[in-house]
Order: C-alpha cells, then sequence, then structure tokens
C-alpha cells in the first residue's frame, strides 16, 4: 500500500508554519515536532518558536505578525497572529517576456455560436434588461411567461429567458450611474445574449435611451434587429408593459433559435478566475490548478481575467512583478491604494475581509487570504487592468478592478465579457452566472462529497497525493472546454443563477 502523506505541508522552505492536511491532536508528534494545541484541517502549525512581533511566513511570503510569543507546535490563527503594517508593493523591475503561445495548429478549439465582432457565445440566453430598481418586477413577469419546459420544447436552441434586475438607476452618485450603465451595457452586447429588451420607467436617472446612446447599443449590425426599448410610464402601467415586452421576446426568439454552434477558437473565450468561502486549502489545491487552466487557455490565445481586489491584498508585488510594462504595474498598484483609502473613508480595515467561514477554514489574515487567491492567475504576464465591467478587448492574462464579493465581482466580470467562469471554494458556495457558465471546483475532497450536487470537480486529489497541482489543471481546463461547448454545470442544472446579478454601487445613494 502507499504511504500515507505526511500530517504536514509546508509550502516553502522558509515558512514559519504548515498547514494540517488532517486534524491534529495536542500531544502528537508528527514529523518530529510535538502538537501544543489541536490542530483542525487546513489550520496553521508553527514549525518554530515565534517572538511576539516576529514576521510570520507562508508561501515564503508574509502573512502577518505574531501578537504574542507562539511556541513551536502550536496552533497559529486569529489568537495569536495579527496583520502589521503594509504599504502596497511594488515588484516591478523589466517588462515581463512575453507568454509563448503555441503554434496555430496545435490550438484547440471550442462549440460556440458566432457573434458579429469576432466574439463567440457559450450560450444563447435572451435578456430582459431593467434600467431601474423600479422596473424589476416587470422585467421578472415577462420573463417568466418564458417557462424553461415550454422554452425546450418550441425553441430548443434557446437557453432561456433571463431577466437582470438590481436596485439601482435613479437617486445615486454619477459614478454608480456610470458603473450601472457599464454593466448593463455590457449584457446587452455579451456573446452569450443572443437578443434582449430594455424596460425601464421612464423618470429614473438610468433613461434606457441615454444608455442606448453612451454605449452604442444602437448600432444594429446585418441580420439583427433593434433592441425593443420600454418604459412603464409610456406603456400605460405594468400589464400593458408585461404584454408588449413579453411580444417583444415573443418575435426575437426565432432568430435567436436559428443560431448553431459551430467550431470557434480560444481566442474567442474569456474565463473569469474567482473563488468564494476560501479555507486554507484553496491556495494549496484548487486555486494554483486553475492557475495552471489560466496558463494553458493562454497559451491557446484566449483571455483570463482574475479580479477581487481587496483579495490581492499583501500579494499585489507578486502580480506588478509580471506587468507587462511600467503602466500595467502603476493601473494595479492604483486601484490597490483605491481600496485603501476607500477602506479608510468608511471606517474599515481590508483585513476585515475575511469572512467567519474563511477563518473557521483556517485562514487568518488578509494577506494569507490573498497569497493564496492571486495563484489563480497562474505566472502568465499580466496583460492588463481594467476597470470594473469595462469590456474585455485583448488576449492574455488580466486584472479587473472589482470588490471581494463573489457576486458584485462575477457581475463585472461577465459585463466585461466573461463567457466562461470558474469558481473555487473550500467552504462550499453554491454560486452561478447567468449568462455565463460556472464550474466550482472543491478545494477538498470532503466538501465535494458532500456538496456533490453542487460541485463540478474535486481538487482535493491534490492533498491525498493522487494527483498533482499540473494534472488537475489540465483536468479543469478540458473542462472549460467542455463546459464552454454546452456541457453543463452543476449550477445550471440546479437553475442557479437568476438571482445572483449584482453591479456594484460603491458611491452614496440620495
Amino acid at each position: 500500500m502507499p504511504a500515507s502523506p505526511d500530517p504536514l505541508i509546508r509550502l516553502h522552505p522558509d515558512d514559519d508554519v504548515a498547514v494540517a492536511r488532517r486534524r491534529l491532536l495536542a500531544g502528537e508528534n508528527v514529523a518530529g515536532l510535538t502538537v501544543r494545541d489541536a490542530v483542525p484541517p487546513a489550520h496553521k502549525v508553527a514549525l518554530r518558536d515565534l517572538p511576539a512581533g516576529a514576521p510570520v511566513r507562508k508561501y515564503g511570503q508574509g502573512i502577518g505578525r505574531a501578537t504574542v510569543a507562539i511556541p513551536a507546535g502550536a496552533h497559529v490563527h486569529t489568537h495569536n497572529l495579527g496583520l502589521g503594517d503594509h504599504a502596497a508593493a511594488d515588484h516591478f523591475a523589466a517588462p515581463a517576456a512575453p507568454w509563448p503561445l503555441l503554434p496555430e495548429a496545435e490550438r484547440r478549439t471550442f462549440q460556440g455560436f458566432a457573434r458579429p465582432g469576432g466574439r463567440a457565445g457559450t450560450r444563447n440566453y435572451v435578456a430582459v434588461i431593467s434600467s431601474v430598481n423600479c422596473s424589476a418586477s416587470v422585467s421578472q413577469y415577462v420573463a417568466r411567461r418564458f417557462a424553461a419546459d415550454t422554452l425546450r420544447r418550441d425553441f430548443p436552441g434557446v437557453d432561456g429567458v433571463v431577466a437582470f434586475t438590481h436596485k439601482a438607476g435613479c437617486a445615486a452618485a454619477d459614478l454608480c450611474t456610470e458603473l450601472l450603465q457599464r454593466v448593463l451595457a455590457g449584457v446587452a452586447r455579451h456573446p452569450n445574449i443572443g437578443a434582449y429588451v430594455l424596460i425601464g420607467l421612464g423618470c429614473e436617472t438610468n433613461q434606457a435611451e441615454a444608455l442606448i446612446r453612451r454605449h452604442a447599443l444602437h448600432e444594429v449590425r446585418e441580420g439583427e434587429q433593434p433592441p425593443a426599448v420600454l418604459n412603464i410610464q409610456q406603456q400605460g402601467g405594468i400589464a400593458r408593459t408585461v404584454e408588449a415586452g413579453v411580444a417583444a421576446v415573443a418575435k426575437l426568439l426565432p432568430a435567436v433559435a436559428a443560431a448553431r454552434r459551430t467550431p470557434q477558437p480560444l481566442s474567442r473565450l474569456v474565463l473569469a478566475l474567482n473563488c468564494g468561502g476560501s479555507d486554507g486549502h484553496s491556495g494549496i489545491t484548487a486555486n494554483p490548478a486553475l492557475g495552471v487552466a489560466s496558463d494553458l487557455l493562454v497559451r491557446h490565445g484566449g483571455a483570463s481575467v482574475l479580479a477581487e481586489t481587496p483579495e490581492i491584498y499583501g500579494a499585489e508585488h507578486l502580480l506588478t512583478r509580471r506587468a507587462v510594462s511600467r503602466e500595467v504595474a502603476d493601473a494595479l498598484l492604483a486601484r490597490v491604494r483605491w481600496w485603501e483609502e476607500h477602506a479608510r473613508l468608511h471606517g474599515a480595515s481590508l483585513d476585515n475581509n475575511p469572512s467567519a467561514g474563511n477563518k473557521d477554514g483556517g485562514l487568518t489574515t488578509i494577506f494569507e487570504k490573498s497569497l493564496g487567491a492571486v495563484a489563480k492567475g497562474g505566472q502568465a504576464p499580466l496583460t492588463r487592468v481594467y476597470e470594473y465591467a469595462e469590456p474585455i478587448c485583448a488576449p492574455g492574462f488580466a486584472f479587473m478592478d472589482t470588490p471581494g464579493y463573489d457576486p458584485v465581482s462575477m457581475t463585472g466580470l461577465m459585463a466585461g465579457g466573461c463567457n466562461v467562469g470558474v469558481f473555487t471554494t473550500g467552504r462550499g458556495s453554491v454560486y452561478g452566472c447567468k449568462p455565463a457558465p460556472c464550474l466550482k471546483v472543491a478545494t477538498h475532497t470532503p466538501l465535494f462529497r458532500w456538496m456533490a450536487d453542487d460541485m463540478d470537480l474535486d481538487a482535493g486529489t491534490i492533498l491525498d497525493g493522487g494527483e498533482s497541482v499540473e494534472a488537475m489543471g489540465h483536468r479543469i481546463f478540458e473542462a472549460i472546454l467542455a463546459t464552454a461547448g454546452g456541457a453543463p454545470t452543476k449550477s445550471e442544472l440546479a437553475g442557479v443563477g437568476d438571482e445572483e446579478f449584482a453591479p456594484w454601487q460603491p458611491g452614496p445613494v440620495f
């Protein structure tokens, strides 16, 4: 029989802590180290005596400072580890070398829907887009008239009619309206949206016609119909608007249903990288494996986008040192500093970010969480930094400025044009993201088994020694291609994704 894996995972020779592969008992001797306290799986144990104030390293990087003296073998967590001081670190030295692309003949394809402008969809939805919360119910009423069973029977090429509703659109700062328009425009032109209807109230700040003009949504390409725009006040109330909306969607369905999947180059695939409900396994299994898949996609000419700026805090230097230019490095640091100031203005700290679940799962500080989260971005050069929901316009590895809150972050990535996502989780997130399919990767096998109906892939095989990070990364890559080609994700099978649309609203409401 193969030997059992070492109970301690030491991630770097310089580390002061190791991660428990399994539950460690007080008094147990592990690899010559006497465990002083019971240590849950994925939590940290001190490898040496650490005086109060000493820096504590994991991944070969600082994750905070000891708040009290920590003896070797002790459990290291919130009771004895704090954040310490931090200033956004700039490690840019020289432009990163270009990432080697595969020869054209070796590049893979996926079965997708060809869209205007050289884009491709991985799904084929009709969207009912609400310009303001005041038209949210009407938008929902319209979408609900197209029941899934009936739609599959009458229009089998259509994946669904989805209402994109939100809590904004009026009485907000200009920044909020700008970001909302960017998101809604991103939904309207998303490659997974075959057609859309826009519904407003009529008197809101976020006027539908202004949205169309500002983002050139009025431009009708050959073979496409102009967007239908309905306002409740102009239509004469809820009932009339619902009927007009249903008629508008019904008119669009035949053309959307006529679309067929054809082979598409991976240069038309835009991957969203996200994590939620992270734990101490995340930076060891699922996240680095996703980084391998991300690098593979970039080698095939695709785009891969990391996000969640508060969750790269303390690890931003790992990205700036990979920037292709000083301008890209500076753009990333500018966003990190904006978040520092944003937190200060609201009397908060970016170390507020690790949630209760993160801490239960073994993560102590935002630095530790960030170092594991950045691993999703692999090793490819950082080519661009995008604003929230800004259109993703080039291949390669990039970063988008978003909050760390999963629905808001994924909404920004989707609106930017990501047509498939991978979401790693150690605690068990059940997130879905219409119109983009989203694979979920469990960081450990017990979670994968416990939530089998929600998890698509098990990265826990890395922990038990059954699979390398590299092999798991290739498996994620193949799952991405299959999903892009139409294979349903667990969240799609569960019908999740209609209520998770959440545009970022960072400013005041008046």
